[in-house]
């Protein structure tokens, strides 16, 4: 009874906190506004980079995909492990990271200059799709990886039997199985992209490059259009729905039936072009994930040899509090709406935008206190909105094993709801609370949201920190203070993952 009040209760206030907000905006706005000339830009804009990004991340996904499934290598494991550092990679340092291969005195460039020929330009709509596949790469192999892992061996061993040439076995073998996972990760990828807000605001380029959540912050940093931003929400939200459907409409129901577990070595005939091409994928792919990543360490150290400033040892200081105080906000909602219903109310904050959730809490305080004093905790609330449906899909699968393995001895027991959380709950839990708390952490810490909209130079976090003083072009400074992110981030998500990993029942 007291574990379904709290659900309840946690419930309530989740729908409170994602309707309230949304009323609020509305009501200020006084109602929807006409669409301007520049929001269809930024709705086309919007679609189409989302269309580019989606379509290449999972075009370039397949092969790398398919080639980290038949190949055994030394570092495969941790090259796939490393497939999901770009998710929880701070957006700020991720496009550090790309500005320094591919920006106008980046590697890339640097290269062709030596060569005699044009520079290449990073911003604008290739810029916008390149940071977003750099992003969504990993995502989208992962996915279509877990799929082709599971397709019996004996489907493959069948297929060498039969003679099959490579061409054949690929069409009977791996294309249904493309055409299965390939249209969901789209979708998944292309409502990502829809949502681009730090990506759109540092690599844009201009007003041709404007994202519809972009055009948001736009018109509420500098117009204070309430219902051109609410209007502009609920088109956005309309249109993550619409590719939903899409998404579900072209997926076939079709699998492979189940196998015998038994390993198989290799899919191809060995021949030499074949593992040339799939060594070609890997180490492509895994070049443009990590050099990145290796140009923002190489560059931030001497910033912070240098020494940062006190802006940013200060910024730092507000990302840990936001980070750690989301982390515990979104555990608390987590853990009693760990079921279907917790997860399906918690979609509805996702598919928000955050600055309109934002915006809403301001004008809520906004008779009470100072809202600008309360950039940090409504930044804080709304961060633990946006990575509640991570912690409840990392969490729900696992509350429900245990309900069903232990539901009946705890009612034979009797056992009270404070004893089944301490004794069976908690416990058997621990491994995936790190996880999700970890995952909450890293994002909570690297998120360029609400921040932009109402931090003042005393409130700053420090991807707001960076961003500014890339601004300022104090690149060096920027550089240092990118590097300390990206450590605070990943190290906030390994201390979280790693305690829940220890001592752990299963």
């Amino acid at each position: 009874m007291a574990q379904r009040a709290l659900a309840i209760s946690a419930g309530l206030v989740l729908a409170a906190l994602t309707l309230g907000p949304i009323i609020a905006v509305f009501y200020r706005a006084g109602g929807v506004s006409a669409f301007r000339p520049g929001d269809l830009e930024a709705l086309q804009f919007t679609v189409w980079q989302a269309v580019l990004s989606g379509f290449f991340s999972v075009l370039l996904a397949i092969p790398v995909a398919r080639a980290l499934a038949r190949r055994q290598f030394p570092g495969r494991g941790i090259l796939i492990s490393l497939m999901g550092a770009p998710f929880i990679l701070p957006v700020i340092v991720a496009v550090m990271g790309l500005i320094a291969v591919f920006g106008q005195n980046g590697l890339l460039n640097a290269s062709l200059a030596a060569f005699g020929l044009p520079k290449l330009d990073v911003y604008g709509l290739h810029g916008v799709v390149l940071a977003h596949v750099f992003f969504n790469l990993p995502l989208a192999t992962r996915m279509l990886l877990q799929a082709w892992l599971a397709i019996p061996g004996e489907r493959f061993r069948l297929a060498a039997s039969l003679g099959l040439s490579p061409w054949a076995r690929f069409l009977t073998l791996e294309w249904p199985l493309i055409r299965r996972i390939a249209p969901g990760a789209f979708a998944v990828i292309f409502v990502i992209c829809l949502t681009s807000f730090a990506v759109a605001l540092t690599l844009g380029g201009g007003p041709r490059a404007t994202t519809v959540e972009l055009a948001i912050y736009q018109a509420m940093r500098f117009d204070f259009d309430l219902a051109r931003a609410a209007t502009l929400a609920m088109l956005q939200l309309g249109l993550a729905v619409f590719a939903g459907i899409i998404a579900l409409r072209l997926a076939p129901a079709q699998g492979f039936g189940v196998g015998r577990d038994r390993p198989v070595s290799t899919w191809s005939n060995g021949a030499a072009w074949a593992r040339i091409m799939d060594a070609t994928w890997v180490l492509a792919a895994a070049a443009f994930l990590l050099v990145p990543l290796a140009m923002v360490i190489s560059k931030g150290i001497p910033g912070l040899l240098d020494g940062a400033g006190q802006g940013t040892w200060q910024a730092a200081k507000h990302s840990l509090q936001v980070a750690l105080a989301s982390t515990a906000l979104c555990m608390l909602w987590a853990l009693p709406l760990a079921n279907r219903r917790g997860e399906l109310l918690s979609v509805a904050a996702i598919a928000m935008s955050p600055l309109v959730l934002g915006t809403g809490l301001f004008l809520i305080l906004r008779p009470i206190v100072n809202p600008f004093s309360m950039a940090l905790p409504v930044t804080t609330v709304v961060n633990a909105l946006m990575a509640l449906p991570f912690a409840l899909r990392i969490l729900r699968p696992e509350a429900e094993t245990l309900e069903q393995d232990f539901g009946r001895l705890r009612q034979t027991l009797r056992m009270s709801g404070w004893a089944w959380l301490r004794l069976v709950w908690l416990p058997r839990l621990r491994r995936p609370m790190g996880f999700a708390a970890g995952l909450t952490a890293a994002l909570a810490m690297g998120d360029l949201g609400v921040i932009a909209l109402f931090a003042d130079p005393d409130r700053a976090t420090l991807p707001l920190q960076v961003y500014r003083l890339m601004g300022a072009y104090q690149m060096e400074a920027a550089a240092g203070a990118a590097l300390l992110l990206l450590l605070l981030s990943f190290g906030l998500f390994w201390l979280f993952d790693r305690g829940g990993r220890i001592h752990a029942e299963r």
